[in-house]
């Protein structure tokens, strides 16, 4: 083997930049142009770069969180930040995708939204879409899915368990699961 032949070695990561209050707030809005957050989230990605500004520079963090914390004031009161319509968009979302109303609150709460805002936002979606969100949800990604009254007639007792354990681990309870799965036509349950 000749030793002259090198590979490449993999390019150097970049070092972080070093946060300034300029800097957080082009991040902020860069990560609000590319994806809506709740407040706590934003806070979560900008505190993440001031830590690792920490790290690599030396730079205060206490600081930095006190910049973090201004700019999310100011976006908040400008209206660029809005939990409550945050969650709502989120939960219509998760809704529409077939997210049971156990995974919206999940993924809500992941997302720094509290326990009260998720449940106002469900309300909220109750009364657009009807009382019963979750047979809704369920028939929503089944029909994404194919599972159920959307797969082929023949196929569908071959399927049942396996699109019962879907739903199931989609957040559906065992009798919306077997309700979805077991409608000959899925319309006549949404009348019901």
């Amino acid at each position: 083997m000749n030793t002259d032949d090198k590979r490449p070695s993999s390019p150097a990561r970049k070092p972080p930049k070093r946060v300034t209050p300029q800097y957080l707030e082009n991040a902020a809005l860069h990560y609000l142009e590319r994806f809506a957050s709740s407040t706590a989230n934003l806070r979560r990605v900008l505190m993440r770069k001031v830590d690792l500004s920490a790290k690599a520079h030396g730079t205060d963090r206490e600081e930095g969180a006190r910049w973090v914390d201004e700019l999310l004031a100011r976006y908040v009161r400008s209206g660029l930040l809005n939990d409550e319509t945050y969650a709502r968009m989120r939960t219509e979302s998760l809704h529409r995708r077939g997210a049971s109303t156990r995974l919206i609150a999940q993924k809500l709460a992941g997302k720094g939204i509290g326990r009260d805002e998720a449940d106002k936002a469900l309300d909220s979606l109750r009364e657009d879409v009807g009382p019963d969100l979750d047979l809704t949800a369920a028939l929503a990604l089944a029909k994404r899915r194919r599972l159920g009254p959307y797969r082929r007639p023949e196929q569908r007792a071959a399927h049942r368990e396996k699109d019962m354990a879907a739903l199931g681990r989609a957040g559906f309870g065992y009798e919306i699961a077997r309700r979805v799965v077991d409608a000959e036509d899925p319309e006549e349950l949404v009348g019901e």
